[in-house]
């Protein structure tokens, strides 16, 4: 047994032996090679198929990590917008729905990658090793042949050399190498080009695959972002409306918090509320209570049934009844656009004639105001605002105006008594 592999091992040596010095000989040019035209075609074809399969493979398998990659990204993210997106908030639960659905379309479209795209793509790039390793047999049988035929050439050119024994020997082993590097060459012949033309069915088949997954993919995934995006969009209209902060109902009544709904609207706070100071109050309620027409009015209703004193009094009381207001103000410096006639606010002398058809009165800034909502108005002492309706009657708040500023036509609400009527 130890001989027969030793003899094994020296037959192989020597093959390796005589196939260096063949190729030796051949890239010097002292011996031909057999030419196959044909067959270097099919080689110089499946070279480059298998170099365009090796890089199909490598990028995507690339572009499959960066997918789930991202697919654990996304998941992160939606992870941690149902954490901050308060439980209060509209749309809370569908926001949660949404998120799940987004993670199953995620799953679905890597599941599909990897089984129906790149395990194709694997089988398909598996077969050029196993062709390329058949070539390379080739390669090595056409220079053991050709080797062969040079070795029987050399005996049969000399005649006082020639031993016949040799000369059949040679002969034996030139038609075995021819018979084996035949067999594989026609093999190749037949499998190379059939390898080569099957690039476009199976490259068609692939991608058709991979680009169904991914529109059907971003096509839901439109869908689900599209949900999300009306789930925020309905917090943000709720959020202008006040939904969820108290800021300005809550603020103390000063110069950047409003207590008016509009200076042409009666306000509809109490008394208490609608006062400057209590001292100016109790000024102002004596300042009533001794003017002409509080005691012609307590006269009336004292005198109420006697019909000659009650006919009188009524007519006395038309004449004289003039507000007392411009008498308070002239006394106690109110403002002069402002009216304190039983505890309500409501400002005067705004002017309604010639204005821009949907503008109700125009304001002159008092003070200067810095918004702080985007729906809100910023504007500087003495900038003129044209007050408008609301678009929607709903969000109107106490204390505030909808109005556009002169000038830059710039929109917005504002506080009312940062300004004073025109």
């Amino acid at each position: 047994m130890a001989e027969s592999k030793g003899a094994l091992i020296a037959k192989t040596v020597q093959k390796h032996a005589g196939r260096a010095k063949e190729k030796f000989l051949q890239n010097l040019g002292k011996v031909d090679r057999t030419a196959d035209d044909i067959f270097d075609e099919h080689l110089q074809n499946f070279t480059r198929q298998q170099n365009a399969a090796n890089r199909l493979q490598k990028e995507f398998n690339n572009y499959i990590r960066c997918v789930r990659a991202v697919q654990a990204a996304s998941k992160t993210l939606m992870d941690s917008l149902n954490e901050i997106y308060e439980s209060q908030w509209t749309g809370h639960d569908l926001l949660y729905v949404q998120a799940q659905n987004l993670d199953m379309l995620w799953q679905d479209f890597t599941h599909k990658l990897a089984d129906q795209v790149l395990v194709p793509l694997n089988t398909y790039q598996s077969q050029f090793p196993e062709m390329r390793k058949k070539i390379d047999k080739r390669g090595r049988k056409l220079v053991d042949y050709d080797g062969q035929r040079h070795s029987f050439q050399s005996l049969q050119c000399n005649p006082k050399k020639r031993d016949e024994s040799k000369v059949l020997k040679a002969k034996e082993l030139l038609e075995e190498a021819k018979r084996t590097y035949e067999q594989l060459n026609s093999e190749l012949h037949d499998e190379l080009p059939a390898l080569y033309d099957s690039r476009v069915l199976f490259l068609v088949t692939n991608l058709q695959t991979l680009f169904a997954a991914e529109q059907v993919f971003h096509v839901e995934s439109a869908k689900v972002y599209s949900e999300l995006e009306a789930i925020v969009d309905k917090l943000a209209n709720e959020s202008q409306r006040g939904s969820y902060t108290l800021k300005k109902a809550s603020e103390p009544q000063s110069p950047r918090s409003p207590n008016a709904n509009s200076s042409l609207i009666i306000n509809t706070q109490s008394p208490a509320q609608n006062s400057i100071s209590p001292a100016l109050d109790e000024k102002i309620s004596e300042a009533r209570d001794s003017s002409p027409t509080s005691q012609l009015n307590g006269n009336a209703n004292s005198n109420a049934n006697s019909n000659d004193n009650s006919s009188n009094n009524q007519d006395l009381t038309s004449q004289n009844a003039v507000p007392p207001a411009k008498r308070v103000e002239e006394l106690y410096d109110i403002p002069v656009d402002v009216d304190y006639i039983n505890g309500t606010n409501l400002s005067v002398g705004a002017t309604t004639e010639n204005l821009p058809p949907g503008v109700l009165y125009r304001v002159k800034a008092t003070y200067k105001y810095g918004r702080e909502d985007v729906d809100e108005l910023s504007f500087d002492v003495g900038e003129i605002i044209r007050v408008v309706e609301y678009d929607d009657p709903e969000e109107q708040e106490e204390g505030w105006l909808m109005g556009i500023k002169e000038g830059t036509n710039e929109k917005g609400m504002f506080p009312a008594n940062f300004t004073k009527p025109l």
